[in-house]
């Protein structure tokens, strides 16, 4: 399984320089993932979900950015927040005496605007981590059936479901799947939807029929 992890941004409008990142997927490859994945009526609403880890909260995919977990980036001393930032920006400061984890600024090619952005710890919220399969909507297509341990590393995998992204796109997002929201920089469509659809299938979720008629659209243009 393919874990799209970035999009040369290289012609995309807006950015003049192309950053090492794989390019997006095909429209064979994400008709490929579509064949692969199952696909159910509508997305159903189920109980249950809670992602605070206060007291008396649910806490149903573990304490946020944990380092607790086995998959790539678990166990290594950094959060996954800073996992994502480190690896997803050009040009990055990390804080001095924390093993190059804590990121302190960076610059982001950011996929969903287009635009070039620059990162500061003190303007943390410029830059959010996006959850490309929404936790929320992964609970009801089934993760509330999933072991906690399972629940905790696909909320911090940052092969397949994590990108560094702009806050508003991401706010704007919310927990939407693809036929409610799409990055308003048409030009990653196509990595988008293989992004989506390869969270889909490494973890057995599935998509509804909406989610499917719009990633089938976009795989005709990649």
């Amino acid at each position: 399984m393919t874990a799209f992890a970035s999009c040369d941004t290289g012609d995309i409008p807006g950015f003049s320089a192309a950053p090492p990142a794989p390019g997006s997927p095909t429209r064979v490859q994400i008709e490929q993932l579509l064949e692969g994945v199952q696909v159910v009526a509508a997305r159903p609403d189920a109980f249950g979900y809670e992602r605070g880890c206060k007291s008396g909260e649910g806490c149903v995919f573990g304490p946020a950015w944990t380092d607790d977990y086995d998959g790539p980036g678990g166990h290594d001393g950094c959060g996954t927040r800073d996992n994502v930032l480190a690896r997803s920006m050009t040009a990055v400061v990390f804080r001095e005496g924390t093993h190059s984890c804590v990121v302190l600024e960076g610059t982001l090619a950011d996929p969903y605007s287009g635009d070039y952005l620059d990162f500061t710890k003190s303007d943390a919220g410029k830059i959010q981590i996006d959850h490309v399969y929404p936790l929320s909507a992964a609970w009801d297509m089934g993760a509330n059936g999933w072991l906690p341990e399972k629940r905790v590393r696909f909320a911090n995998d940052i092969d397949f479901n994590l990108l560094a992204v702009n806050g508003p796109d991401n706010q704007s997002k919310s927990d939407n799947t693809p036929s409610r929201w799409m990055p308003p920089n048409e030009a990653y469509h196509c990595f988008y939807a293989g992004k989506y659809l390869s969270v889909a299938v490494q973890y057995g979720l599935p998509i509804t029929a909406a989610d499917q008629r719009t990633l089938a659209d976009v795989a005709t243009d990649c």
